[in-house]
């Protein structure tokens, strides 16, 4: 037991507790704080040592964390519970003066949270703003950077309406029963996010095509539009590699079938669009049609597979199609018969599903959601049954890890790839996520990218936002403006409303097609570097998109910037996201060259830098992932200040799982000045792929200081390339 609290510290927190109106007490009573140690600097606290050794079902926690012993005594962080009036409980971290806040997943507003609250409940929030208490995801996390750039993760382990409260140090308050906290601590921020990554998982490899540029729209149909859509994006030459499909296709909206009119044929219309290297992607939502006769309906029916009321009747809200029934995926029966739905609706050529509407969203209702007295049929290695305050806020995720198993049982030997708006933490096992019915507006444009940083470092690196702003038109500025920095995002998409104009790349006239091809044959150009982030994200846990930061954790000026972004730890993506272009962004110290790709003169493209002592691995434009079989590889290279830079490269097959296997191949490129000559070494750390690499070409472009040309030198994977620099002609 660890009892480090002192009487006058108790009256303290008692009374911040009775102050914050989540509260909603006029006292709390502080309770004894016990905690056992469960890994190296971890430790799981709890209001009963009961809870804290032998903890109820977590939805969070991917394998059980027995204990290992008391908390150390000098643990640096310690949580002290409270219960309010209602019998909720809470608990409050104390913050040293310069602790900086993140995480809390999927919020609106700036990167830095201090001062903040949030409200985890997974809500329809279309046209969300930072007054918004909640929206789709729910992630009981933060993240906090000490002023010496050490860091500690706090997790509450509660799917229950939680609110966080960061004005005053850290507040949790649940409405549910006592559940334990876990409380990281390491030297870095980064260390902590691996740390989360071992307790709630990893993402897995997506296909390479899914990292490419997605289309989307609410929605294309009939299937002459979509072929439409296809045949722009080849003819304009604009890079894409997949096209969504909303609702529309459906017949009269119930999920699983096709409109006869508007959609005669998917099979022939996907295999038409896989003939010009496209992937598809299609809606499934969790509302099921109430009507005998249709066969999901029929079948969900038969093992009594849906979601009943405190009464217990089959409980019925009204979505897109009418009056529907919703399944209980906390039962592991109905998650087995969702999956199977799967197998004839992949089998007309699709390749990706989209799980929309799960939170689950209800028409006509004050709460947008299902009643939270409704009664759920749980596993008990869920928790049991209980009713839906418990499960609302896994409700889509245990939807998308049932798709998920669906799709890969329904095409053996490929990754699947799967879009979720519902998501909790440790959703990101399961499917990319993206931030919701945003508004194309400036404010929208500007939040959306410490949006996807604050759901990387809470778990989720598969992440973006509508680009160009799902609600309402916006205009040719703010939609360059938009694609130029969101082709940068891990999930790249362009989305929009239905009742909108339409934005694809080439509608808001020549000027914004140009900057809208370049965006995007930027992230073309930076494929393999990006599919070697994705790699390390599948490893560690690390966010593909990274705060600035992450440069120097211990730098202040840093803490705030989120008008840039890094992605892995070599590149830096200077957007501008205000009209006028009016922001300097704050660099981090040390050697950052700009990186010259596709559309570099463009003002509405965000600036590239390279920081020194990192290579980068790039590769040529193209139309499609798989446009070339091998590509040609070009290194871009900055030196640091004693002459020395690294990178690596991963490469697989592009699909399937044979990587898990041993057939992919890690380089790692080494670059070394002495006097004028650069060397670029080529060390094969793991090669398990058939395909000889020894003769392939290898270019090298050494970024230089003072606005000088790039150094180039030629020369094969197998020997490394040499460059002489007194044999470079120079500008005076």
């Amino acid at each position: 037991m660890i009892n480090t609290q002192l009487k006058t510290l108790k009256i303290v927190l008692a009374m911040a507790f009775s102050a914050l109106g989540s509260l909603n007490s006029a006292h709390a009573d502080i309770t004894q704080t016990h905690g056992v140690r469960i890994g190296d600097r971890i430790v799981r606290f709890a209001p009963s040592m009961d809870i804290a050794k032998s903890p109820p079902p977590s939805l969070a926690i991917i394998a059980p964390t027995p204990a290992l012993g008391p908390a150390p005594q000098d643990f640096p962080v310690v949580p002290e519970f409270s219960t309010d009036a209602k019998g909720r409980v809470g608990f409050n971290i104390s913050i040293s003066k310069g602790t900086s806040l993140y995480g809390t997943g999927e919020v609106p507003g700036p990167l830095l949270r201090n001062g903040r609250s949030t409200t985890l409940w997974n809500t329809d929030a279309y046209g969300y703003d930072e007054k918004s208490p909640s929206l789709y995801q729910s992630h009981p996390w933060v993240l906090a950077v000490r002023p010496d750039g050490s860091a500690f993760g706090v997790l509450a382990d509660t799917a229950w309406r939680t609110r966080i409260n960061l004005t005053d140090g850290i507040h949790f308050i649940s409405d549910g029963p006592a559940y334990p906290v876990i409380i990281i601590d390491r030297d870095s921020p980064q260390e902590v996010l691996i740390a989360l990554g071992d307790l709630v998982g990893r993402m897995e490899m997506p296909p390479k095509w899914a990292i490419g540029y997605h289309q989307c729209r609410y929605s294309y149909y009939p299937d002459s539009r979509v072929r439409d859509i296809a045949s722009e994006f080849r003819n304009r030459k604009i890079p894409c590699d997949v096209i969504w499909l909303d609702i529309h296709y459906m017949d009269e909206y119930r999920i699983f079938t096709f409109d006869s009119d508007r959609f005669p044929d998917p099979k022939t219309l996907n295999d038409d669009l896989h003939n010009q290297s496209f992937h598809t992607v299609w809606m499934i939502d969790p509302g099921v049609k109430a009507e005998p006769g249709f066969s999901v309906y029929d079948s969900g029916t038969e093992i009594d597979a849906w979601v009943r009321t405190a009464e217990g009747e089959v409980y019925q809200g009204e979505v897109w199609p009418g009056w529907c029934v919703f399944p209980d995926f906390t039962r592991a029966d109905v998650r087995a018969w969702w999956a199977d739905l799967y197998t004839d609706f992949i089998a007309q050529g699709i390749d990706g599903v989209w799980n929309d509407m799960n939170e689950p969203a209800v028409f006509n209702v004050k709460t947008k959601t299902m009643p939270v007295d409704n009664r759920h049929e749980a596993d008990e290695d869920l928790g049991g049954p209980g009713p839906h305050a418990q499960y609302h806020n896994v409700y889509g995720q245990l939807m998308v890890q049932a798709t998920k198993k669906g799709v890969m049982r329904a095409q053996p030997g490929r990754r699947p790839f799967v879009l979720s708006r519902d998501a909790f933490i440790g959703g990101q096992r399961f499917g990319a996520a993206w931030t919701g019915d945003n508004t194309a507006n400036w404010h929208d444009l500007e939040a959306s990218i410490p949006m996807v940083l604050n759901l990387g470092l809470s778990g989720q690196p598969f992440a973006g936002p509508d680009i160009g702003g799902f609600g309402g038109d916006g205009d040719a500025q703010m939609f360059a403006r938009w694609m130029g920095f969101g082709a940068m995002f891990p999930f790249a998409r362009a989305h929009t409303a239905v009742q909108n104009r339409d934005k694809e790349p080439w509608m808001f006239g020549a000027e914004v097609e140009v900057t809208s091809r370049q965006a995007i044959e930027r992230r073309y150009e930076l494929l393999p570097y990006y599919y070697t982030l994705f790699h390390e994200a599948s490893i560690n846990g690390l966010p593909i998109a990274r705060p600035v930061f992450f440069a120097d954790p211990a730098d202040p000026a840093l803490r705030s910037e989120d008008d840039s972004f890094l992605l892995g730890d070599g590149l830096l993506i200077s957007a501008q996201v205000t009209k006028n272009a009016d922001r300097a962004p704050v660099m981090p110290k040390g050697i950052w060259r700009k990186l010259l790709l596709s559309g570099s003169t463009n003002p509405d493209l965000p600036t590239l830098y390279i920081k020194g002592g990192s290579i980068i691995p790039t590769g040529p434009i193209m139309q499609h992932v798989s446009e070339i079989a091998d590509p040609p590889l070009t290194l871009i290279v900055s030196l640091d200040k004693s002459g020395h830079a690294q990178g690596t490269l991963y490469e697989d097959a592009g699909d399937g799982f044979e990587y898990l296997e041993g057939q992919y191949r890690m380089t790692r490129f080494i670059a070394k000045k002495a006097g004028d000559v650069i060397t670029i070494q080529v060390i094969v750390e793991h090669d398990g792929l058939s395909n000889s690499i020894k003769d392939q070409p290898l270019t090298v472009r050494v970024r230089m200081d003072h606005e000088q040309p790039d150094a180039v030198g030629v020369g094969t994977r197998g020997e490394g390339v040499k460059i002489d620099l007194s044999r470079i002609p120079r500008p005076n």
